[in-house]
């Protein structure tokens, strides 16, 4: 509301001085002089576009929750953005913490639109091990909706040591309009064995969950779920864990 009555103030303020030129032809009696005029329709101009195009905040805690693991692991996953429609800056969060001992991927991108419901991002991505080495990234990928509205986001990682891909998709099956199933599913590649950092070359670990959450309102949903995690090659043997972690899982889901 607030953007159309500023935009209805503006093209007003607009009509205004072009009837003003055709009313007070004669220069003497013009209400502004030609270059306060063009310095005023400029002014006016920019206002307008900034309030069809203004600059926005988002966030979202896809994810928050409290796991049945030993220690009852605390897990998130988090985004936030900020910008206008056709630029933005994102920072993405995920993680778990176990007796205040973290591991987090955390990417910090800009993005910018290509398709319909489809960026194209580019940035940098910091790891945070606390039994190995941390290690940064550059990062490029795509993010957007895929057919039958699966959300996706897929990212070539790169540093002077190693290549990696990840990958995180998910999809809303809604039972109503607040009883909504979500399964999702993420995997890590990895081009090189790195035993400092904890990464085996090939696919590394993988995570499949299903959430089913119920929404008091469009900000504010709990949930209950199960996620199987599991890890592969080195990866699993220099975390010494060949087997599939399955865990229920309850937590709450929120925007601002």
């Amino acid at each position: 509301m607030k953007i159309l009555t500023n935009l209805i103030v503006v093209s007003t303020l607009t009509c205004f001085l072009t009837l003003s030129n055709i009313v007070f032809a004669d220069e003497s009696v013009k209400l502004f002089s030609p270059e306060k005029e063009a310095k005023l329709i400029a002014l006016l101009k920019k206002a307008s576009k900034e309030e069809r195009d203004p600059i926005l905040t988002y966030l979202l805690f896809n994810q928050f929750e409290l796991s049945d693991q030993q220690k009852n692991p605390l897990s998130w996953d988090a985004t936030a953005w900020i910008g206008r429609d056709a630029h933005k800056i994102y920072f993405r969060t995920e993680g778990e913490n176990v007796s205040g001992k973290t591991d987090s991927e955390n990417q910090l991108l800009y993005s910018h639109p290509i398709l319909p419901f489809w960026d194209i991002q580019a940035g940098l991505t910091f790891d945070q091990r606390n039994e190995f080495k941390n290690q940064n990234w550059a990062a490029v990928g795509i993010q957007g909706l895929a057919p039958y509205f699966f959300d996706t986001s897929t990212y070539l990682l790169l540093n002077k040591d190693n290549v990696g891909i990840r990958f995180d998709g998910e999809f809303d099956f809604k039972f109503t309009q607040r009883l909504i199933l979500t399964p999702q599913i993420k995997f890590n590649y990895y081009a090189k064995d790195q035993p400092l950092y904890g990464v085996g070359s090939g696919l590394s670990s993988s995570e499949l969950g299903i959430r089913l959450r119920y929404e008091l309102n469009r900000k504010l949903a709990p949930y209950v779920g199960v996620k199987w995690q599991k890890k592969y090659g080195t990866t699993a043997q220099l975390a010494n864990n060949y087997a599939t972690d399955v865990s229920l899982v309850a937590g709450v889901r929120f925007w601002l």
